[in-house]
């Protein structure tokens, strides 16, 4: 059972505002973790199946509680996240008042500087010290120390890689559609607020409507069910019928016990970019080779593995690396005839297994390189501040779990 300390006098007053809402709550409360926070824990031993939870569509915070003369000073548009974000800057104060007592136990702007990325420093701590942005693991940043990224022409779908620059890119966006309306808009508040939407709202669709082509344009903030805690393995069901979300237990609880829900299957590196944390344990963690791979292919190869849609997107887990990598460590010793008879799955002649894991495992030890640079950066930075501790704490145990996840992987590839 986990040590629990109760959450504060805020939290209790939300928790009658959120039932006076019509949200239910049975035997479940908000609770403080010690070192991790808030979260949500059983109050009583609850079985299999019960509905722990339920939130109505009147309690939530939906793009359709935005009054229409609101939303129509965006005549270019806007994205529902960025709308959600400007009503909460500079919506009408009498309407706002009714999220007032839910506002009051969001988190600061001071825990959002502590862990997300986005918040971070840009610029270099000194000549020999990068930023913490830029120490951030590559799936984030989008930066290497240890190796040059050449730009080649293709392209891929790489949602899941430079994690941080299409954060960025989402908030500018937002940032500059407000700024179009209310030039005054205050930027600390202003992404104070977005963040609030990125890390705190659920998938909001209708069940007759199609979902829109970005996910963040289905967005909708869900009170009281927003303490509930990430995990991979979460044993919660989340359901939402048009009319109410629904959380239900799929695992008997004791009193006591934390109880988490999923976010999806996502690697640790977004958890980190979107949320402001990662999981200890996570088995959709994986990072991705796409640079250090580039750097052993000409041209005409990465054209070729363009043509037959196997460019990009070579992950990494501590199982080993996926089908994709296989495909391009293949590519630097098989003729092109061989090569592409095995892509189309018309021979396996001149696949030899021990030399597509030597490849492999050379790649996979020029991330280990990475990661052993970067943690000792890490850690003569830790010596040296305590100004930001907890950054740096928060990126020295990431960057030791990736040199760890590869670590298995070359094991499992030598193997």
């Amino acid at each position: 059972m986990a040590t629990v300390d109760g959450p504060g006098e805020a939290h209790a007053s939300f928790m009658e505002w959120a039932i006076s809402q019509g949200v239910e709550i049975n035997g479940v409360a908000p609770a403080r973790f010690p070192g991790r926070g808030l979260g949500m824990v059983a109050t009583r031993n609850i079985e299999e199946g019960e509905t722990i939870v339920a939130v109505p569509l009147k309690a939530m915070l939906t793009v359709d509680c935005i009054p229409s003369s609101f939303v129509n000073k965006f005549t270019d548009g806007i994205s529902v996240h960025g709308l959600i974000a400007a009503f909460l800057t500079h919506g009408d104060q009498k309407t706002l008042e009714k999220y007032e007592l839910w506002r009051r136990v969001w988190p600061s702007r001071q825990d959002f500087e502590d862990s997300m990325p986005i918040l971070w420093p840009e610029r270099p701590r000194s000549q020999d010290q990068p930023s913490l942005q830029i120490l951030s693991p590559p799936s984030i940043s989008g930066v290497w120390s240890s190796i040059r990224k050449r730009s080649d022409g293709h392209e891929c779908d790489t949602k899941h890689q430079n994690l941080l620059a299409q954060q960025k890119k989402r908030l500018q966006e937002a940032w500059n559609s407000v700024r179009a309306v209310f030039p005054d808009t205050d930027w600390e508040i202003f992404s104070y607020y977005w963040l609030i939407v990125n890390t705190r709202s659920f998938f909001y669709l209708q069940p007759d409507e199609d979902p829109p082509e970005d996910r963040n344009d289905a967005m909708a903030l869900v009170p009281f069910a927003d303490y509930f805690n990430h995990a991979d393995d979460a044993k919660c069901d989340v359901s939402f019928d048009g009319k109410r979300y629904t959380f239900r237990s799929i695992k008997p609880y004791g009193k006591g016990e934390e109880i988490y829900m999923s976010y999806g299957p996502h690697s640790n590196d977004f958890l980190l970019t979107e949320y402001g944390f990662y999981l200890e344990e996570n088995e959709s963690d994986a990072v991705y080779l796409d640079d250090i791979i580039f750097r052993d292919l000409s041209a005409f190869h990465k054209e070729e593995l363009s043509l037959q849609q196997y460019y990009g997107n070579y992950q990494l887990s501590s199982a080993g690396a996926c089908f994709r990598t296989e495909i391009a460590a293949c590519m630097t010793y098989m003729s092109l005839k061989h090569w592409r008879d095995y892509v189309l799955g018309r021979s396996t002649r001149g696949v030899n297994a021990k030399k597509t894991n030597a490849v492999i495992a050379r790649w996979i030890r020029n991330y280990i390189k990475e990661a052993e640079g970067a943690i000792a950066t890490l850690e003569t930075i830790q010596q040296r501040e305590c100004k930001a501790e907890k950054r740096v704490k928060m990126l020295l145990g990431r960057w030791r779990q990736i040199k760890g996840l590869c670590e298995n992987a070359l094991r499992t590839t030598v193997s």
